[in-house]
């Protein structure tokens, strides 16, 4: 990370630095060596050039004298130049020397006037100065910028670090104003997504061996009986009914696991699903003629419509439909209700009966996975699992389900969106 602290930060700073030195080099040389402050010594050179050679002198004499740029007349041969260098009448010769003095010369007819010696801009060194001052600022700009980037960006590297070794609870905390600051709540929402995967997976492994453990150890039990049930002399009834009995946990086990697969598989919101039109009301009056045959108590359908067409998973709607009428059969004592309203947008399904309350303590957990009342008798018939599906199910078709319970009545309701979103 100091690597990428270091690289980003000259490379910032050395770009500045470059792109500046040569846009100011380039503006000296278009800019600031041009002929436009020699022009006033061009204008009187040709002026003088007009006079005869004797009164030039008294005319430059009479010129207010400039101590700050003086100037004379000096005949050519007390010019002394290189070979390649010659003087012209309308251009100004430019030297310095080594005492940093400045010479300007120009030619007037046989003569050169000359200006100076001139002290070369005292304010030279100056604006060298600010041209520093200007880089060390860009410069600590880049560092004002740069640091906080590179510190945010370690705390990211560290977290995943840690994150990597198993320490599922590592969260970011970053100031609101810290540039990476959406990277790391789509980090903490992954981190807390993977958190919950991963108990998920610890519950319901736990789960699940507890689940499993019962009817295979009946299993056990029964294998161990096997040979006195298979001896020539024994009851051919009493074996049937044995063998039949270990149908029972070998199904037992079955269900189970098909019930874990379900849940397994309704864990993911898949993307680009198909979904299919269906008639709720046509699904729901199924599910009642094929579950009513199973209970005496009678379910009853309210709606104020007679088609409501949706889209969506029609098998699994059925499947969290089947879920809620199956268990309100254990529980009712004389109807069981199903309540069909709608909004623009969402449709509100719900499942009553008028059996034993569900306790107070109990109504948080019943939709976790493999979680059973202690205090219900017969709510311990099934796995645990089938709220649960019905809560994974309403999550993948964008919506919810809760539940109330009373003295009168515990009623479960499932809401989701007419349109789902993709």
């Amino acid at each position: 990370m100091k690597r990428l602290f270091i690289s980003l930060y000259l490379l910032l700073s050395l770009s500045v630095l470059g792109i500046g030195w040569t846009l100011d080099s380039l503006w000296q040389k278009n800019v600031d060596d041009n002929n436009a402050l020699d022009a006033p010594l061009v204008a009187l050179a040709q002026l003088l050039a007009e006079l005869p050679p004797d009164t030039r002198q008294r005319y430059l004499e009479a010129i207010p004298a400039n101590p700050v740029m003086p100037l004379q007349l000096l005949s050519a041969d007390q010019v002394a130049l290189a070979d390649n260098q010659a003087l012209s009448t309308s251009k100004v010769f430019t030297t310095t020397t080594n005492d940093d003095i400045l010479l300007q010369f120009i030619r007037v007819g046989d003569q050169v006037l000359m200006a100076g010696p001139l002290d070369i801009d005292p304010r030279g060194n100056l604006r060298s100065l600010f041209t520093l001052f200007f880089y060390l600022s860009l410069a600590l700009v880049a560092l004002i910028w740069v640091g906080p980037l590179s510190r945010d960006l370690s705390i990211l590297r560290k977290a995943t670090k840690e994150f990597g070794e198993a320490k599922w609870d590592t969260r970011i905390t970053l100031s609101n104003r810290s540039q990476v600051k959406p990277l790391a709540n789509t980090f903490n929402e992954m981190a807390r997504h993977i958190s919950a995967l991963i108990e998920n997976q610890k519950h319901l492994s736990n789960a699940v061996s507890h689940e499993i453990r019962t009817p295979l150890a009946r299993l056990k039990f029964a294998l161990a009986l096997m040979p006195m049930y298979c001896q020539p002399d024994s009851d051919e009834q009493k074996r049937q009914d044995f063998l039949d009995e270990m149908q029972l946990d070998i199904k037992e086990m079955e269900d189970l696991l098909q019930e874990l697969l379900t849940y397994a598989s309704l864990e993911s919101q898949r993307e680009g699903i198909q979904l299919d039109e269906y008639d709720l009301i046509n699904l729901i009056n199924q599910s009642i003629k094929r579950l009513e045959s199973l209970s005496p108590t009678p379910i009853t359908l309210k709606t104020e419509v007679e088609k409501l067409p949706l889209f969506g998973e029609p098998a699994l709607i059925e499947r969290a439909l089947q879920n809620l009428l199956t268990n309100a059969q254990r529980f009712a004592r004389t109807e069981i209700v199903i309540e069909v309203k709608q909004t623009q947008h969402r449709v509100n399904l719900s499942v009553s009966n008028d059996g034993e309350p569900i306790p107070a303590v109990d109504l948080p957990k019943v939709f976790e996975p493999f979680y059973r009342s202690q205090s219900v008798q017969n709510g311990n018939k099934g796995h645990g699992l089938g709220l649960a599906i019905i809560k994974r199910i309403m999550q993948r078709h964008q919506g919810n389900v809760s539940v109330t319970s009373d003295a009168q009545h515990t009623r479960f309701n499932l809401i989701w969106p007419k349109k789902r979103k993709l």
